[in-house]
Order: C-alpha cells, then structure tokens, then sequence
C-alpha cells in the first residue's frame, strides 16, 4: 500500500487529538535542542513550526513528523561556534536545504542503503554522548565563565584538564534539584504500570510542568531554592504582530563566499538525509497500515523545509522518530495531524510566550540528558560486540574518532568536525572489514592429515574477484609435492581474469614441476576468459 498524496479532512477525529499529542511532546523537545544547540529558543521553535506546516504538506508520509533534531545539536553547536555568527550559519542551514532538493531530484533516496549500520549507530552513539556532556554544566547550575560565555564539561582550548569539570565545583542545588525531579518523573513516565494508563501524556511534559511549579513554589517562598532568571527559558514577547515579525533573524548571504559555511552545509545535508530517512524506514515499519513514504519526495520535502528555515532563523530539521512514534500511537491517520501540531507550535509562540519563559533549563537538560541516554545505552554496546568484529569495529572506530575531536578536542584543527571525519572513518573501517572477509572467504581449503595419497580440495566461493588474487596464491604455493589437488570453482558465478590466469599457471606449470595432480572442475562455464588463457578441464 502507499501513501496518500495528502492530508485530508475525514480523518479530523484521529488526526486533531494525535496533532495535541505531538505539540505537547514536541515543545520541550523543541525549546530543548535549541539549548543543546547553542541557538536562540526562538530558533527551535521555528523549525518545530516549519516541519510541521511546510514539510508536513509536503511530505509523502502520513506518519512522519519532522523538526529540530537532537541528532544534530551537537554539529550545530559547534558549527556556530566555527563560523562565530548565527547569521551566518543560516546560510549553512539553506545550502543543506539546496542539497536535499538536488538530492531528491537526482533520486538519492536510497543512500542510507549505502551506510553500514555499524556506522550509523556509531554516529548516533556518539550523538548521544556528546549531548549528555554537554548538558551536565546545564543540569548543575553553572552555565556561564566569567565572561559570560556558554560553557562545556568538555570546552575546546588548552585548559587544563581539572579546569574541565569546573561546573561540578559550582553546583546550583536548586538547579540540580529540579534536573533531577524531572529525570525521575521521565524514567518513571516509562514504567508500564504508568505508562498504560497516561499513554497521550508525555513524560517531558510532566517533568517541564512539575519543574515550574516547583520555582514557582521557591519563589512564593523566597526560597535559596529559587532560581535566577539565567536559568529559565527566555523568550521574547511581541506586542503587535510587527514586532512578532521583528523576532526572526536572516542569513547573512555573505555565507556562501565562506569554506567554512558552505562544508558545514554539507555535513548537515548528509547527516540530516541519514537520520531522516532511517526515521522513516523506521516508522514505515512500525505502521500497522505498511504505507511506503517515497524517499525522494522525502527529501524534497525536508529541503525546502530547511530552505525557509534558514531564510527566517531556524534550526535544521529533519524526520524525528519521537514525534513520528507519538503521533503513530496516538491515533494519526493522514498528515493533517503533523500540520495541526505546527499551527499550534505557532499559536504557542505568538499567545504564551510568558508561561514559555517560566520553564527552567535544568527541565530541558533533564530531557536532553535521558534523549542522550537512550542514544548511547551500554546495551548498544553490548549488542555490537556480540554481532562480531565486522560490526564492532567500524562501530568504535566511528565512535572514538567522533568523540576525541569534538568532546575530547584532541585534534582541534578538526574540532567542530568529528561528526563527519568519525562517520568516513567509520566507512574505511567498515569497508577494510569487508576487504578482509572478502580475502579471507573466497575459498574454502580442505585436507586431512597430509600423505602422498591424499586429496587437497579448493572449494572457490560465489565471486572471487582480483582482491583474492593474493591468498589464493600463497596457498597454491604451500602445497607440498606429489600430492593431489582439486580446484572447484562449480558453485562460482564469476573469477576475476587475474584469478583464472593465475590458476592456469599453477595447472600448467607449477603443479607440474612438483608432481602435482592438479584436477580443475566447474571452470567450462567460464568460456569467454577460459577461451583467453586456455584453462584444460577434467569435466
């Protein structure tokens, strides 16, 4: 079955409470990659309104929602720390959008086919780390140096190492004390016995709504509890819908002469694509109905999201499987429910902006902190050694890379771009484990104790490409004289040209000059190279 072309309005009694559900799971989240990324709240909220109007319209998928991603908080973060201007990474924001448009028109919605799983998981591992790093000065209450300036637990420089958990030294309790109410409301949220029964009530949103009663509860008290207005979320309020327009920031064009501008644009095009389409994949398996989104439109779709994102001061956006899942088991039935759930991010923004700005940040943290964890859970890890070297590899190698250059900063001409550098990485791993199966695997030897009058058998695999050429030699080389020896290549549908030459050699000369039996089966299908280089056959 695919997928309707639109939303459409028959199913308003499904799609309006799943669209409620989504805003309220979606607003917190949005307020909360914003503080992840380093970027205006205002900012997440647009590309939370964006994904859910414009690419919610467009998109194929009746399912997937889309907007600020925790997978990429951590890029944007130190992208905008690169480039130095907000402004100016709004113009990567648009370029990304351009690449997914090219990208979708040129057909490209199968690439994430083309990445190792172990890569991609290592990349959202390593996400998922970084975020946890980067909250923890957040959910202790020491956000800010001495000049003002965001702080990290990690920050990149030449500080000392003790220097680095300096926010651990300077703890807020009541910061700490509301970060850690609303991580226990969130885990407890997940509890089936809760679970079942509140299912429509997200968890983020309970923890965000305890945290504010509780400053409000400090505050009525004069408590040392309370919290200081830089703790809280600080939204501007508009007095006239003139002013409300005056709140939005634009790209800086001059972004596009900038090298830095334009990589960071790339690197968010292709992780945004990744994470989007393997969003989709994902809620596409969990529908009950099996609706297929086309990924090309997908990306079409997502592109000019990020488009006018970057044109009025947003984050990048893509499909987020949280919003995507919560609107699934609310009910959905067509994308009218994504758009609803923008129109009301919007009414939020321009009608309540105050009852915003009374969130604290140790809530948003608190989130960020159990998204991080779910990301990289020790069981990911678990789960990777047990499927063998060939997965695990190229997952830590992804993992280690990513997180020495942008946690670590142990590389800091590269800081800012472990993301990318990791996840090529990764692929080089993953690709040198392929190389060494491929050489290893490409024929099986088999002999028993070895006499004159034993048989040594090759069994060649399916293809036996150049790559083999090596192995198979140094085993021909090894076999010692007057023995006998098969060659079957009877279950194989190709062998490189330089594999058979090879093999023709070892026939006609070396076997030879060592009294050796050489029989050759299954190579008669082979007649086009066979007629080439003469190979004899006993069938």
């Amino acid at each position: 079955m695919t997928n309707p072309k639109g939303f459409t309005f028959k199913f308003l009694k499904n799609d309006l409470p799943s669209g409620l559900v989504v805003f309220l799971v979606a607003l917190p989240l949005c307020l909360g990659i914003s503080l992840a990324s380093g970027a205006p709240f205002f900012s997440g909220l647009i590309s939370g309104i964006i994904g859910g109007i414009v690419i919610g319209s467009l998109s194929g998928s009746k399912l997937s929602v889309s907007g600020p991603a925790a997978g990429l908080a951590a890029l944007v973060l130190a992208a905008i720390t690169n480039i130095g201007e907000f402004d100016l990474f709004l113009c990567a924001v648009l370029i990304a959008g351009l690449i997914q448009v090219f990208m979708g028109l040129a057909r490209l919605g199968s690439i994430a086919n083309y990445f190792p799983s172990s890569v991609i998981k290592g990349m959202l591992t390593s996400i998922g780390i970084l975020i946890i790093a980067k909250q923890i000065p957040h959910a202790v209450g020491y956000d800010k140096d001495d000049k003002g300036n965001i702080t990290e637990l990690f920050p990149f420089g030449d500080e000392d190492w003790i220097e680095l958990f300096r926010p651990l030294q300077h703890i807020d309790i009541g910061v700490l004390l509301i970060c850690v109410i609303s991580i226990a409301i969130m885990l407890l949220w997940e509890k089936p016995m809760i679970k079942k029964r509140v299912k429509f009530i997200p968890g983020a949103l309970v923890a965000v709504i305890v945290s504010i009663i509780l400053n409000e509860i400090f505050k009525s008290n004069a408590s040392p509890l309370m919290l200081e207005n830089e703790h809280l979320v600080n939204i501007k309020a508009a007095q006239s819908p003139s002013e409300f327009f005056g709140f939005f920031t634009f790209p800086n064009f001059s972004g596009f002469l900038n090298a830095k501008v334009i990589f960071t644009g790339f690197m968010i095009a292709i992780i945004a694509s990744l994470e989007t389409l393997l969003s989709i994949e994902a809620i596409d398996n969990m529908d009950p109905e099996r609706n297929v989104t086309p990924t090309n439109r997908e990306l079409i779709a997502q592109g000019f999201g990020n488009m006018i994102s970057g044109l009025i001061g947003g984050l990048p956006i893509t499909s987020v499987i949280v919003r995507s899942s919560a609107n699934l088991q609310a009910g959905a039935k067509s994308n009218l429910s994504t758009v609803f759930h923008g129109l009301l991010l919007l009414f939020c923004v321009i009608s309540i902006p105050h009852l915003l700005n009374m969130i604290p940040l140790a809530s948003l943290a608190a989130i960020l902190l159990i998204t991080g964890y779910k990301l990289c859970k020790i069981s990911v890890f678990a789960q990777m050694i047990k499927n063998g070297k060939y997965q695990y590899v190229p997952f830590f190698v992804t993992v280690i890379v990513i997180i020495g250059i942008d946690l670590l900063g142990l590389y800091k001409p590269f800081k800012g771009e472990g993301l990318l550098i990791g996840v090529i990485s990764g692929l080089i791993a993953a690709f040198g484990a392929v190389l060494h199966g491929n050489l290893k695997n490409s024929f099986y030897f088999h002999t028993n104790e070895p006499s004159v009058t034993d048989n040594i058998r090759i069994q060649l695999s399916e293809e036996v490409s150049f790559l083999n050429k090596s192995s198979i030699r140094e085993s021909l080389d090894q076999i010692p004289e007057n023995s006998r020896i098969t060659i079957d290549a009877t279950n194989t549908k190709y062998i490189d040209f330089d594999v058979l030459e090879l093999i023709n050699e070892f026939h006609h000369i070396k076997a030879p000059i060592k009294n050796i039996t050489c029989t050759l089966n299954g190579f008669k299908k082979n007649y086009k190279i066979q007629n080439k280089i003469n190979l004899t056959s006993s069938h």
